[in-house]
């Protein structure tokens, strides 16, 4: 959905799933510590449509917005 809204250059080329955001001892993202994206941490940009009522409603809500 991102790519039919945004400019091609604001949709990001890849995606790194977290556990967690690293965070500095005074809570603000340690950019320093976001490990290198590599081909086991990608994530593919394809579809999940939404399950469940509460992913529907935010799914609409989203859709309303962009």
């Amino acid at each position: 959905h991102l790519q039919q809204q945004l400019p091609e250059y604001m949709v990001p080329a890849i995606y790194v799933l977290l556990e967690a955001m690293p965070l500095t001892p005074n809570g603000k993202l340690d950019r320093k510590a976001l490990p290198a994206p590599d081909a086991q941490a990608l994530i593919s940009r394809g579809y999940e449509a939404p399950q469940g009522e509460v992913e529907t409603l935010l799914a609409s809500i989203w859709a309303d917005v962009l």
